[in-house]
């Protein structure tokens, strides 16, 4: 995993470098600059990733939903979003936000910072603006991309959004977005993007971050066992066997994986 590079855990710039991201994030929706990033990383994901999705039937078509997808690349979200209709949001390390016009794609395009290193409350509060709106929000259960070549161990995140707002949580397993990083050798893996059944949480009041890290290990479990199940069957095996499951009732869910 030499090719990665290294990870810088604390931002130095202060907290109100970021302040009108997430005043942008928790008042406006992405506008036409996540339309057109959307029309831009569609044929490569089709063409050259050759992604297909599995049961993106299951997500919510309106009303508040959190994404819950492993985490190996930066082109993930793409993956995520690119077959459904719903525009999705999604947390950023601050890093990212490096030059004017990387901020204004992330400004426009649906993003908000998180700063790691930091005790970043102001991002929580931009995540259920985002929800109280009826948001779809992207979350990564492992907090960060793995790099270790495997998947990682969730965090307790995305359990504290998921206690405090009750809102469903969709496990969404990418399989294949490790060997993304290999295109500047012209390698381009087969990507599976298979969505699962929602997960709900009842809202509990004045959680601890014990109870944070136990649902998030329940939501990360379920990523896993898709994920695992994709790596041993592949593709065809995983819908092969997810219509003798759940039967011809669920083929609108099954087929549901075009991109929009």
């Amino acid at each position: 995993m030499s090719d990665i590079k290294p990870q810088v855990y604390k931002d130095p710039r202060p907290a109100d470098y970021f302040t009108r991201f997430h005043e942008r994030s928790r008042t406006h929706e992405p506008d036409w600059v996540y339309d057109l990033a959307r029309i831009i990383v569609t044929p490569p994901t089709l063409f050259l990733y050759r992604a297909r999705a599995i049961g993106a039937g299951y997500v919510p078509t309106s009303g508040p939903v959190i994404l819950a997808p492993n985490h190996f690349s930066q082109w993930d979200h793409f993956f995520a979003g690119v077959f459904i209709r719903r525009k999705v949001r999604f947390m950023a390390k601050s890093q990212l936000f490096s030059n004017p016009a990387i901020e204004f794609i992330f400004r426009h395009g649906g993003a908000f910072p998180v700063r790691r290193g930091h005790h970043d409350e102001e991002s929580f509060k931009t995540a259920h603006a985002i929800l109280e709106r009826g948001g779809c929000m992207l979350m990564y259960p492992e907090g960060g991309r793995s790099r270790t070549g495997g998947l990682g161990e969730p965090r307790p995140g995305i359990g504290r959004i998921a206690l405090e707002t009750g809102v469903p949580v969709v496990p969404v397993a990418i399989h294949g977005s490790l060997g993304v990083r290999g295109w500047r050798k012209l390698r381009f893996p087969k990507v599976t993007i298979q969505y699962g059944e929602p997960m709900r949480f009842d809202v509990v009041p004045s959680t601890t971050r014990e109870q944070h890290l136990e649902v998030a290990t329940r939501i990360f479990e379920r990523v896993r066992e898709m994920y695992d199940a994709l790596e041993t069957k592949g593709r065809r095996g995983v819908i092969s066997s997810l219509r003798q499951e759940i039967g011809s009732g669920a083929e609108t869910k099954l087929q549901a994986g075009q991109p929009h």
